[in-house]
């Protein structure tokens, strides 16, 4: 994952292709906040001339990628065969969705796997509970802040100091709730402490009353996979609870994981 990373192209290397970047750049701009854009939304988002902006949203229009209604651009469904396609083209879309749905049924939360991607975790599977838990849905796609969900802070406390360093220099840091951490000291304490301890809790930092516990998740090989997660309501279950019952089972859950995933 490391040297991944450090290898990355920059936007200034000759093999570096701006088209395809910016085309995955508009798909990004829609969000929970902006569903449907008009042309002059999309190009504002993505900081493109209405022209250009124009070229790729009929791109993707006659790709599938996006639905057009009038003057209204919105993804398609077939946005979500990239999501598929990232847990089918690694072996484990099966194992992982499974794995979490048996969590699920045995806790009667909400599961998540969920992958570093920049500054944000983004939802690659997910078996939902009954329980609402956010105003927001959350589904494959959604894209959180690192900094205030347990499965962003087990994720950075995998990264290298140098790199860790980086995310803490330039991550910027809101009050979603007043339990949030706004301090960069206070929150590089607590990715640390997830290190060390195995796992991590965000309790109520970026939605009132969410509650949350993640643990990292390998490949046999040792690779890391991603994150998985329980959400619960605060109210209804407790911090021991989180710690004495489920964090148990998610590590069973992420050693099945091990087992079966190369």
């Amino acid at each position: 994952m490391e040297t991944a990373q450090q290898d990355a192209l920059s936007p200034d290397d000759r093999d570096f292709v701006t088209a395809l970047a910016s085309g995955l750049d508009v798909i990004l701009a829609f969000d929970e906040n902006h569903p449907r854009m008009t042309l002059s939304e999309v190009a504002a988002r993505t900081d493109m001339n209405r022209a250009r902006a124009r070229r790729f949203l009929l791109t993707l229009h006659a790709l599938g990628y996006v639905r057009k209604d009038q003057r209204y651009f919105e993804l398609a469904p077939r946005v979500l065969q990239l999501g598929y396609a990232f847990l089918s083209a690694n072996n484990y879309r099966s194992v992982i969705q499974q794995v979490l749905e048996d969590i699920t049924a045995e806790s009667g939360e909400s599961s998540s796997l969920g992958v570093l991607d920049g500054d944000d975790v983004t939802y690659v599977a997910r078996s939902a509970s009954r329980q609402r838990l956010m105003a927001i849905t959350l589904a494959v796609g959604t894209r959180l802040p690192a900094a205030y969900t347990s499965m962003g802070r087990i994720l950075l406390a995998q990264l290298g100091e140098e790199t860790l360093d980086s995310y803490l220099t330039r991550v910027t840091l809101e009050p979603h709730t007043d339990k949030s951490i706004t301090d960069r000291a206070q929150l590089r304490a607590a990715i640390l402490e997830g290190r060390e301890q195995g796992y991590a809790i965000v309790d109520q930092e970026l939605d009132s009353g969410l509650r949350s516990l993640a643990v990292p998740c390998f490949d046999a090989n040792g690779q890391l996979i991603g994150a998985i997660n329980i959400s619960t309501n605060a109210a209804r279950v407790g911090l021991d609870t989180l710690t004495n019952e489920y964090l148990p089972m998610l590590q069973e859950k992420t050693r099945q994981i091990r087992t079966h995933v190369s």
